[in-house]
């Protein structure tokens, strides 16, 4: 089960992410779920993926607005790919909607035309501590898991 809230200081939410990392013969692998999104979008039948939600930034005026996205994306969801033979990383990502870039800000308060060379807008990002998936206890114990209790005396 996954749950998240806006900060109230910032932009609405655009979706929330699954992220899962394991090795396949020897190599690393990754696989990005999205697991929540705002505004009724609906994945391509055909790529699966999840169009874009908008964007509201005024680049002149570095500002937008909180008229896409949601303030709190919730849902409960499973691996589709889960193998209870392998190891696995998992880590949730939240993704605000478009807001101007500090520099765009910047560049409002000066009176000068945004950087050319950095994009005007940026998506700000949130990560949950991420959480481990071991197909049996064994690898715990073989790594000292569980540190012991050491006092140090002067």
């Amino acid at each position: 089960m996954v749950w998240a809230m806006k900060d109230p200081h910032s932009g609405n939410l655009d979706r929330i992410q699954i992220v899962k990392g394991w090795y396949q013969e020897g190599q690393p692998r990754e696989q990005i779920y999205n697991v929540a999104w705002s505004d009724g979008r609906q994945p391509d039948p055909d790529t699966g993926k999840l169009p874009p939600v908008g964007n509201t930034v005024d680049i002149p005026d570095a500002s937008y607005t909180n008229t896409i996205g949601d303030a709190q994306l919730s849902t409960v969801r499973t691996d589709p790919d889960f193998d209870p033979s392998h190891h696995a990383v998992y880590y949730v990502r939240v993704i605000e909607i478009p807001t101007p870039r500090w520099s765009t800000y910047d560049a409002k308060v000066l009176g000068i035309p945004p950087l050319e060379d950095v994009p005007a807008t940026i998506q700000e990002r949130a990560w949950s501590s991420p959480f481990w998936y071991t197909p049996d206890g064994s690898i715990a114990k073989r790594l000292d898991y569980y540190p012991r209790l050491q006092m140090i005396v002067p």
